[in-house]
């Protein structure tokens, strides 16, 4: 057995120099067999325990001899002065003992470290997920006005049941308790706020702040308690233009200049949403071939990456309105901002609410939904059309459906059916400009009694 090494006193081990070169020296420092200080060429001081623990094994020399011996530890015990020589001896008995108990001090620093970090993770609330995902989320938004918008209905509806509570604990059933009040009457809005409690949730799993399935998801979980938002009698629409208001909201607009009026016009004769609209692109558009082609995962147009490319068929007032725009030098956007970039969406809205006002100033009824009385909107043109086709023509209800993107039949059938039916397509969106513009009806139009007159 070595000699036991003499008991520094603490007035000794405070006068203890490095002897010069590049590398850390120890020195015994006695009272526990083992316990060393250690001391950089900077003249720091750290504690430092070498011993051995586990069973005895046997290990080949090169010489052919073999050694007899038990694995070697080196265990840190804290810096010094942050802990004195007393602390210091006792930390190395109590990592001796554990050693002797077959317990791996370091080991089990580590994991009581880790335990700590995942408590202090789960006891994340759902507010502060919120406030650290959003903060990241709102730099894909253009507009500040937007940004105050996507956050708004989290925050009118999901933190006030959801805010205080930890991450972890969040289930199914309080996911419920914010949907459920605004499922049937605000469905659209209650959509938005299950996407978003969903990709919070989402971030705090990926964040290592909760573990296990996220309970705002929709697929195979919320779809087994709540009715399909397409399928829910009170679902929100947006205000549509009335079919009987069409013709004399058209001529507003012709009448109006600037690039909102002309992008709220192609929307209208598209069909399309107004992202798709104002983040379009001369690269997307073949006026040789009459065709605007939308990738899947471009901006704003509400088709996901893993979907097919959209072709949308040019009709001849569609191409004379491209064809009578100016462009930006330099960019590639159809429809701009007088300042370069691409047009917000309150440009759109505004021009349609300046239509509206006008006309009531002017005597008239405005243009509003038929059912809620409000002021039509951009994205109510979509019903407008889908209404057309419905009550005043004979296309199939499908071709629609195909025009405005929207999935028709079964998942066999969309598997096997994936012509976008193009030719068919112009003919009607054709017809639907005609509409439009007051035009005499064409084929697959019903004449109204009155129409015309």
């Amino acid at each position: 057995m070595p000699p036991r090494a003499k008991e520094l006193t603490p007035t000794q081990i405070k006068g203890l120099k490095h002897p010069g070169g590049e590398k850390p020296v120890k020195v015994a420092v006695g009272g526990v067999s083992g316990l060393y200080v250690q001391i950089w060429p900077s003249g720091a001081k750290s504690w430092v325990l070498r011993t051995r623990y586990g069973d005895w094994q046997e290990t080949l020399l090169k010489d052919g001899t073999i050694q007899r011996g038990r694995k070697k530890r080196e265990i840190g015990l804290g810096a010094y002065p942050d802990v004195l020589p007393g602390a210091a001896r006792d930390r190395a008995r109590e990592a001796k003992d554990m050693l002797l108990r077959g317990v791996d001090p370091i080991a089990e620093r580590k994991a009581t470290q880790a335990a700590l970090i995942a408590a202090a993770r789960r006891g994340m609330t759902f507010k502060e997920a919120w406030e650290k995902f959003a903060a990241e989320k709102v730099k894909e938004f253009s507009t500040e006005r937007y940004r105050k918008q996507w956050r708004a209905t989290v925050e009118a509806y999901a933190l006030p049941e959801l805010g205080k509570m930890a991450v972890q604990d969040i289930d199914l059933q309080d996911v419920l308790r914010v949907l459920r009040p605004i499922w049937d009457g605000k469905t659209v809005t209650a959509v938005k706020v299950r996407e978003r409690v969903e990709k919070v949730l989402a971030w705090a799993t990926v964040q290592g702040y909760r573990k296990g399935d996220n309970p705002a998801r929709w697929r195979g979980n919320l779809d087994m308690v709540l009715p399909a938002p397409s399928k829910v009698a009170g679902a929100e629409n947006y205000p549509a233009l009335q079919l009987d208001d069409v013709g004399r909201w058209w001529q507003a607009l012709q009448a109006r200049d600037g690039m909102g009026a002309k992008a709220l016009a192609f929307q209208a004769m598209t069909a399309t949403r107004s992202g798709a609209i104002r983040f379009a692109t001369w690269s997307e558009i073949d006026l040789a071939t009459r065709l605007w082609t939308i990738q899947p995962g471009r901006q704003s147009s509400k088709i996901t990456a893993s979907d097919t490319a959209k072709r949308i068929p040019l009709t001849d007032g569609m191409v004379a309105l491209l064809e009578s725009l100016p462009r930006l030098e330099g960019c590639d956007l159809v429809f701009w901002a007088p300042r370069g970039g691409a047009l917000s969406d309150a440009t759109m809205g505004k021009t349609m609410r300046v239509i509206h006002e006008a006309n009531l100033k002017s005597g008239g009824k405005g243009f509003t939904d038929a059912k809620t009385g409000d002021q039509a909107v951009p994205h109510g043109l979509r019903s407008s059309f889908r209404t057309w086709v419905a009550e005043r023509t004979t296309f199939d209800g499908d071709l629609a459906e195909v025009a405005l993107f929207h999935r028709v039949g079964s998942k066999v059938a969309q598997a096997y059916n994936r012509a976008d039916q193009v030719e068919k397509r112009r003919h009607m969106m054709a017809a639907w400009g005609d509409f439009l513009a007051g035009a005499e009806p064409a084929d697959n139009v019903v004449r109204m009694a009155g129409a015309g007159q």
